[in-house]
C-alpha cells in the first residue's frame, strides 16, 4: 500500500523479533543493538567481554528494552559453534541476525609480505568463519518460521583494497560473497540476506587505524580525518546502526543480497 504524499512512513515496528548482535558491547554492534530495541525487537547480545555486554545492555534496559548476554570469544570455534543454542535460550529463536564482530586491520596493519600467520588464521575464524557458522545456526529456525533477516557488517574494504590491510580485504570480500550466495539459496524462504559495508566510522578501532595512516603518510592527524570522506571526517555508529535496523523491517523485504556502502561517499575516491 502506497504511503500518501502528506504522510509520514511508520517507523520500522521489530516486535515480536529477536535479534543476536555479535560485538555487541561497544561501537556499532552496541548502536546496532540499542537501535533494534527501540524498534521492538528483544536482543541478545555477545562479545567477548562480559563488562562491556552489561553497559549496552543496562542501556537497552534502560530505554525500557529487552536484553540479554552471552559472553563469547568467535576466535574459538567451540563458542562459536555453540552460540546460537546459548542465545536461542534466553527470548527463543533468533530470527534476526546481525554478523557484527571483527578484526580489522588496526589490530596488526603491515604489508602482506610482513603478515604473521597467527593474524591471518585470527582474521579468517572470526571475520568468515564465524558469519558461516552462526548463519548456519539460524537458519533452521528462520526456514521453519519462512522469515528471517541475516545482516553481516562487511567494510568498504570489500570491494576494494587497502594498505597494510591484506586479511581485513580479503575476509571482507568472502563474507560479501557467502552471504550473497546464502541470500539466493533462501530467497524463496522469506529470508533476506544482505551486507553493510561501512566506510571509516568514529570506532575506538578504527581511531587506531586513522592515526596509523595518517602517521604513514605524514599527514597532521585532524587534517587527514576530515578528508577521509567527500562529506567530510568520519561515520557514526548510529549512521550504520539505521539501515541495520531498516534491513531487518518488513519494509526491506524484497531486497536481499545486496551491499550497501554507508561511507560518506568515500567510495568516490
Amino acid at each position: 500500500m502506497e504511503t500518501p504524499a502528506n504522510q509520514t512512513p511508520a517507523a520500522p515496528n521489530l516486535a515480536p523479533h529477536i535479534a543476536l548482535v555479535t560485538g555487541a558491547g561497544r561501537g556499532i554492534g552496541r548502536a546496532i543493538a540499542q537501535q533494534l530495541s527501540a524498534a521492538g525487537a528483544r536482543v541478545v547480545l555477545s562479545a567477548r567481554s562480559e563488562r562491556e555486554l552489561n553497559e549496552t545492555a543496562a542501556a537497552i534496559r534502560d530505554a525500557g528494552g529487552d536484553a540479554a548476554c552471552v559472553v563469547c570469544d568467535l576466535s574459538d570455534r567451540s563458542q562459536s559453534s555453540t552460540l546460537v543454542s546459548a542465545a536461542n535460550d534466553q527470548f527463543g529463536p533468533i530470527d534476526i541476525l546481525v554478523n557484527n564482530a571483527g578484526v580489522g586491520s588496526a589490530s596488526d596493519p603491515r604489508p602482506l609480505a610482513d603478515y604473521r600467520d597467527e593474524f591471518w588464521d585470527l582474521s579468517l575464524e572470526v571475520n568468515l568463519t564465524a558469519p558461516y557458522v552462526l548463519s548456519k545456526g539460524v537458519l533452521p529456525a528462520m526456514r521453519h518460521a519462512r522469515w528471517g533477516r541475516i545482516i553481516t557488517i562487511a567494510s568498504i574494504n570489500g570491494k576494494q583494497a587497502n594498505l597494510h590491510a591484506g586479511a581485513y580485504a580479503a575476509t571482507k570480500h568472502g563474507v560479501i560473497g557467502l552471504m550473497r550466495t546464502l541470500a539466493l539459496e533462501h530467497a524463496a524462504e522469506g529470508i533476506t540476506v544482505n551486507c553493510i559495508c561501512p566506510g571509516p566510522v568514529k570506532t575506538a578501532m578504527n581511531d587506531i587505524r586513522i592515526r596509523y595512516d595518517a602517521e604513514r603518510l605524514g599527514r597532521d592527524l585532524a587534517e587527514h580525518e576530515a578528508g577521509l570522506t567527500p562529506i567530510g571526517g568520519r561515520l557514526d555508529p548510529d549512521d550504520i546502526a539505521a539501515m541495520a535496523v531498516y534491513l531487518a523491517s518488513d519494509s526491506a523485504r524484497m531486497i536481499t543480497g545486496q551491499s550497501y556502502n554507508i561511507d560518506g561517499g568515500r567510495c568516490m575516491f
